[in-house]
């Protein structure tokens, strides 16, 4: 049986119903709700500040998924590097420091790391390295996959609505040394070579979408499951 979850955020305007929602997947994720302000470039400036965490604290779980901005995007969005990894940690750290988890993943969001015309793995590095965590790397435009199927991560999740990643010629070592895929998915047929471990999500953020939206959106994860 496939796995679901989803990327992050969500329509809702109420942390309680968001958690709720949250709940209904496979692996809960961290809600992130813009109406309520944690847009990724506004939360980083207040590291730890979400509106669903305390709720979503409450819970225990085998296995839960957090995520946060990633380093490239605040580089990209005029942050210096030191900066940028150092907003980053503590909110990660302010996320994790009492969720009662066995295991985390967590996923640094890098929206558009296709257009980051500079080196950013070690950025990556710096900040996985600090923590007990399953590495995985979200980009929801199109890049040079190639680069991202040789990065020290754990799981790649992306748009398989848009993009194709089983053609590229560093996919096959990718999975041999274990890669995890989280299939970004608009239909059934976006899942192009399932493995067992993979995971299935929507392809982005539904927080500009509608509660009904976000309710279909389940509905699809869990029947591709």
């Amino acid at each position: 049986m496939a796995i679901i979850t989803q990327i992050g955020s969500l329509p809702f305007d109420s942390a309680e119903k968001a958690v709720k929602y949250s709940l209904r997947h496979d692996i809960p994720f961290l809600p992130e709700l813009p109406k309520l302000g944690d847009f990724m470039l506004d939360y980083i400036k207040n590291p730890g500040k979400l509106s669903c965490l305390s709720k979503f604290k409450r819970h225990s779980y085998d296995i839960v998924k957090v995520q946060c901005i990633g380093p490239a995007t605040l580089a990209q969005s005029g942050y210096e590097e030191d900066d940028a990894i150092a907003r980053i940690y503590s909110h990660i750290n302010a996320i994790i420091t009492g969720l009662k988890a066995k295991e985390t993943i967590l996923f640094l969001d890098e929206p558009a790391l296709g257009h980051a015309g500079f080196e950013y793995g070690h950025l990556w590095g710096a900040i996985f390295s600090s923590f007990n965590v399953t590495k995985g790397i979200h980009v929801c435009g199109n890049m040079g996959w190639d680069r991202m199927l040789t990065a020290d991560i754990d799981i790649i999740s992306f748009d398989s609505s848009q993009f194709n990643i089983t053609i590229y010629p560093k996919y096959k070592a990718f999975r041999e040394k274990g890669g995890i895929v989280a299939w970004g998915i608009s239909k059934l047929e976006d899942i192009r070579d399932y493995q067992k471990g993979d995971l299935i999500t929507l392809p982005c953020g539904l927080g500009t979408k509608t509660i009904e939206e976000a309710e279909k959106g389940l509905e699809l994860l869990l029947k591709a499951r």
